[in-house]
């Protein structure tokens, strides 16, 4: 099932998309593509779509998952983007924090913060929490506490992230940070999340070109590794890195985004987005 959300910002309606398109409103049977209704599709206990009405489609998709409870990142997740960067291969999967208020929607235009120079793209694997997980023990309890999968722009600034003090999160949070959707694809029509392919073009250029396939620490092992720190609850989400080719790993003078710029990206059966920056 995909599960999306279209509509005005503020004021989106919940639907599900059929494989030709067609949008199947869900109004009658929840209020919004929120966590309760996110652990009621994991627990088997989704809609019958076929006793609800089709909606007309057009119109702007917003995220597909209305403010998740917290936002993980993993990073340096890629065995190719750690070393573009210069960076060891973690031995234990690096964690950082977004803020739910910095998602907006696929096609939603992005704002190149005050004072930014390195503003960078980063296309991710975006995982969904279906059901709580605490100190989980194996991969395949990571897996299976999966509701579904999502493609996840985490914007970063890199000067506010590497070169001003502190942790990672000052690169992380500025507003419209993290573009998602347009659809929240449920886990079984993901037979097998580490064989995804990921894609990204700027301005037209294609910069990103990777494969879940290099992840280093993988979608059951990342929920497992987590579940032992901090309990994950249904409809939290985690961003589990980015594949070589951002703007950080580039030569000088590297092509960081300025305000016009089109980014585009995509993940196999997740979706494309299209985000004009612009200025904060």
């Amino acid at each position: 099932m995909k599960l999306a959300r279209v509509g005005l910002p503020g004021a989106e309606r919940p639907v599900a998309v059929l494989d030709d398109g067609r949008l199947v409103d869900l109004s009658s049977v929840t209020a919004d593509i929120d966590p309760e209704f996110v652990a009621a599709v994991a627990a088997g206990n989704g809609p019958a779509l076929g006793d609800l009405p089709v909606v007309d489609a057009g119109g702007r998709y917003g995220p597909p998952l209305n403010r998740p409870g917290k936002i993980v990142c993993i990073g340096m997740n890629y065995h190719e983007h750690a070393a573009e960067t210069g960076q060891p291969t973690p031995t234990e999967p690096v964690l950082f924090m977004k803020a739910p208020d910095t998602i907006v929607g696929p096609d939603d235009t992005v704002l190149v913060p005050r004072d930014s120079t390195k503003t960078d793209w980063e296309v991710e694997l975006g995982v969904v929490i279906g059901r709580t997980a605490r100190y989980l023990d194996s991969v395949e309890e990571g897996l299976a506490h999966v509701a579904g999968y999502v493609l996840s722009h985490d914007v970063s600034e890199r000067e506010f992230q590497l070169e001003r003090g502190g942790q990672w999160d000052k690169g992380k949070n500025c507003e419209t940070f993290n573009p998602l959707g347009p659809w929240l694809v449920t886990a079984d029509e993901v037979p097998d999340p580490q064989a995804l392919g990921l894609r990204l073009w700027v301005n037209g250029e294609r910069k990103q070109n990777g494969s879940t396939a290099d992840m280093v620490f993988g979608v059951g092992e990342i929920v497992r590794y987590l579940s032992r720190f901090m309990t994950l609850y249904p409809g939290d989400l985690i961003n589990t890195g980015t594949p070589s080719g951002v703007a950080l790993g580039q030569p000088e003078p590297k092509p960081y985004l300025r305000a016009g710029d089109v980014v585009e990206l995509e993940i196999d059966g997740l979706g494309r987005q299209r985000q004009t920056f612009g200025a904060a």
